[in-house]
């Protein structure tokens, strides 16, 4: 383009600022670098591309400036050439995926680049698409360190070193398009589904969802075990004391007759008659501390599942607990077989079990207490003292109760004795009593208790506490609330007076 005055010349509108004399010393050290990277506009007007589009309907004429036009000109049109380089290096930028934006030195030396040969009066370019950050003013939100020069990244508003940018659970940095955000805290995918997604605490996989899309699963009101549904069906062992589910990376102990019995649950486990003496005696030393003694000398069994649904068929009256009746007040004279040698366990089942017949004579109105072998202390010793209560009542006349005040007030002896051994600091006696507790019970016998033997007990009267059957679970809530209102000696004469819980 020619600078001679008098010549029309067609140019785009342009500012142009005020250059130091030394502008051109300066130009010509960066440009032959230029040069390399962007054609100047003459070149393109060679190649034949297409020229910048002028601003308005039809195009300008300006007539030259009398100085320096063409040096001016060029100026400007480095300037424009420089722009378009940011705009494109910041459209690359632009095509990351969200939340990931890079810097590299490239972008730093356009960025000095344009302010060498810029005047302050310039105005930013419209088209950059964020803020302009000095170097000294990016700081790392992990190391805390300046980023500087090279690559770095920008989430929420802060800004990484690509390897200061980690997962808040593993630590590892986080390299994927994609993570998960949780607050300010970011996570790998896979992290986050582990810390947020629930797993089955039987098969120890997450637990699927179902044809809606949601994340169903099974959660035991007491243990609060998490269980694919899945699992009430595909035969998973359920241990019979405790109710909890067998999961895959722990054996239960088979019991021979259907049931299982969990680890736990085996610590304590109370297998013949002769281990079980002991804790009927302290039992029976309860009632008598509770002015509640039992004069006759009542025997007790342990039998097998077997044994005892074979009693509970020959005994013609009664109300037992279904599905599982785990023992029984027996006032009927039988013959049955019970286990007189503990089995020892092979494997994951009992072996060696050793059996008797025995005929139980009715000398009393009660022939015999028959009790589930292979339970937990707490739960034998529960059994144990609901079906002495049932003696008790026989024994002092209380006849034709219904099943709600019978079972009920049954399962209020159950109730109290796990309270004394759970919570033995807890002298639970009734109001009317007039003695001290002497409850000798097994737990100051054999020491103190475990903690895992605690929490079974607690298992044991959340149990009573929540049955949902009428008698059993009805009959004890309307019983307790008899006992806690009139003591358990007024209950009990109301109750041989009216045959009912008083109101």
């Amino acid at each position: 383009m020619s600078s001679s005055s008098g010549v029309n010349h067609t140019v785009q509108p342009c500012i142009y600022g005020n250059f130091v004399s030394s502008y051109t010393e300066r130009k010509s050290r960066f440009m032959k670098w230029f040069g390399k990277l962007f054609k100047s506009g003459a070149d393109r007007g060679v190649s034949g591309r297409q020229r910048p589009q002028y601003i308005g309907e039809e195009n300008m004429v300006w007539r030259a400036p009398a100085r320096s036009l063409d040096d001016r000109s060029r100026a400007a049109r480095d300037r424009e050439e420089l722009d378009r380089a940011i705009a494109l290096s910041l459209g690359e930028d632009l095509k990351r995926p969200p939340g990931y934006q890079w810097q590299t030195d490239y972008d730093e030396d356009l960025r000095a680049l344009q302010d060498s040969i810029g005047s302050s009066s310039y105005p930013p370019p419209s088209y950059a698409p964020t803020g302009y950050y000095p170097r000294g003013y990016r700081v790392c939100a992990g190391c805390k360190c300046n980023i500087g020069y090279g690559n770095y990244l920008g989430c929420m508003g802060t800004f990484y070193h690509p390897q200061c940018f980690r997962c808040h659970l593993c630590g590892f940095p986080i390299t994927e398009h994609e993570f998960s955000l949780s607050g300010k805290d970011a996570y790998h995918k896979s992290c986050f589904k582990e810390m947020t997604h629930p797993k089955c605490e039987v098969c120890h996989q997450f637990i699927p969802t179902n044809g809606a899309g949601l994340i169903e699963y099974r959660c035991h009101p007491f243990w609060s075990q998490k269980y694919c549904p899945s699992h009430e069906y595909d035969n998973t062992a359920r241990c019979c004391s405790c109710e909890r589910l067998e999961s895959w990376n722990a054996r239960y102990i088979s019991l021979g007759d259907g049931r299982s019995l969990c680890l736990e649950c085996m610590e304590s486990a109370i297998m013949d008659t002769g281990d079980c003496q002991p804790l009927y005696h302290a039992i029976r030393d309860y009632y008598e501390g509770m002015n509640m003694k039992l004069d006759q000398q009542i025997p007790m069994l342990l039998v097998e599942r077997q044994a005892l649904n074979e009693a509970i068929v020959g005994e013609k009256n009664g109300f037992h607990h279904m599905p599982e009746t785990r023992g029984l007040c027996l006032s009927e004279e039988q013959t049955v077989t019970s286990i007189l040698r503990r089995p020892k366990v092979g494997g994951y089942r009992l072996v060696g079990m050793r059996t008797q017949p025995q005929k139980l004579t009715r000398r009393c109105e009660v022939t015999a207490i028959l009790v589930l072998y292979g339970l937990p202390r707490l739960l034998t010793g529960a059994i144990l003292a609901h079906e002495l209560m049932h003696g008790w009542l026989r024994l002092k006349g209380y006849r034709n109760l219904n099943p709600e005040v019978e079972e009920g007030i049954c399962q209020v002896l159950s109730y109290m004795w796990l309270e004394t051994e759970v919570m033995p600091g807890l002298k639970h006696m009734p109001s009317t009593s007039s003695s001290s507790s002497s409850s000798s019970s097994s737990s100051h016998k054999k020491g103190r208790k475990s903690e895992v033997e605690n929490k079974l007990g607690e298992f044991f009267m959340h149990q009573i506490a929540n049955d949902a059957s009428p008698a059993y679970g009805g009959g004890f809530r309307a019983a307790n609330a008899a006992v806690i209102k009139y003591g358990l000696r007024a209950t009990l004469e109301h109750i041989h007076l009216t045959g009912s819980f008083p109101v």
